[in-house]
């Protein structure tokens, strides 16, 4: 079964399981509530999975979103009319970074983990300085004002969602480069040897990844009010599950933002039916760790050679034939 179907009816059964337990989680305020917060996870998660078709994983991720947020909340101090100079210092900011762990994965040949984990350790020490010390600073007016508000009904962070989730599909999965690019996640050196230099696509996808949590970012400093220094911090751990239950294999190759997307809309509606329940918000984080290990239970582990290995030693145990030959006589 394909993974975005597997996700889809994973969410319909979670909206309907939500409908007959807690129907408050689904009542007008509390979607309008949620769905904002989906659309900042869902377009983290676009670029985490990136990432992860390069056979990588982004744990820069909380830095990038925490500094971006300050730099939009710190650098205006309310004033609206420094909001496109915020922004072009965010995607500044975002591009740069992205540019440094792309080199220095692909060319310097450091693994993505230990190179992006010290990216985020310098995005946070940017944020501090940035913060001065994590001071809390309201959003501008304006940022407010675009960020909560709709168009035909629609929030406009579920728009601009829906938006950049259709044209990194469309980029990926109907475009040369896109082709190209998943080829070099699935096999660099095959790629390499059809004359194709790998490096580029994977320095594209931290650069392009890098450009989604900006946007993503600047979306949530308008939908919070007074964000924290730190708001980035409760998205490393979601984006990749939402990856994982998309159906993006963690070794790199194919995946599909589509259905990244539906699984960061799984993972935000789990989180508002298991507060509404009135559950501790300290089972949130198991909740996601438990969604994580699902979907890698689910598309990773060979369920068939597990199946074969069990069903050989269930035979052998139970006096089945033997391999081993009669000593002769």
């Amino acid at each position: 079964m394909p993974a975005s179907t597997v996700i889809i009816c994973g969410t319909i059964l979670l909206f309907i399981a939500s409908a007959l337990i807690e129907p408050s989680s689904l009542k007008s305020g509390a979607l309008k509530g949620m769905l904002p917060f989906a659309a900042v996870l869902a377009i983290i998660a676009i670029g985490q999975t990136l990432v992860v078709q390069q056979a990588g994983i982004d744990l820069s991720v909380p830095g990038m979103v925490s500094l971006v947020v300050v730099i939009m909340t710190h650098y205006p101090a309310g004033d609206s009319s420094k909001l496109p100079a915020a922004i072009l210092i965010s995607f500044g900011v975002a591009i740069a970074a992205g540019l440094l762990a792309g080199v220095i994965v692909s060319k310097v040949g450091i693994t993505a983990i230990v190179t992006t984990l010290g990216m985020n350790a310098l995005l946070f020490g940017l944020d501090i300085k940035v913060s001065h010390g994590g001071l809390t600073q309201a959003t501008t007016p304006d940022l407010q004002h675009f960020a909560s508000g709709s168009l035909f009904g629609i929030q406009n962070s579920v728009l601009i969602a829906i938006a950049i989730t259709a044209i990194v599909a469309v980029l990926v999965k109907l475009t040369v480069v896109g082709r190209r690019f998943e080829a070099v996640g699935a096999n660099p050196a095959a790629a390499r040897a059809s004359g194709i230099t790998p490096g580029r696509y994977q320095i594209g996808a931290y650069v392009g990844a890098n450009i989604l949590y900006c946007c993503a970012a600047i979306l949530l400093a308008g939908i919070i009010h007074s964000p924290s220094a730190f708001q980035g911090e409760t998205y490393l751990l979601p984006s990749v599950a939402a990856v994982v239950l998309g159906g993006t294999s963690l070794l790199g190759g194919k995946g599909s933002v589509v259905a990244t997307a539906i699984g960061a809309l799984f993972l935000t509606q789990l989180d508002q039916f298991v507060l509404t329940t009135g559950i501790n918000a300290a089972v949130q984080y198991l909740v996601q760790a438990v969604a994580l290990a699902a979907g890698v239970a689910i598309y990773i582990v060979p369920w068939g050679r597990v199946r074969k290995r069990f069903t050989d030693t269930f035979a052998g145990g139970r006096g089945g034939p033997s391999t081993e030959t009669a000593a002769p006589t």
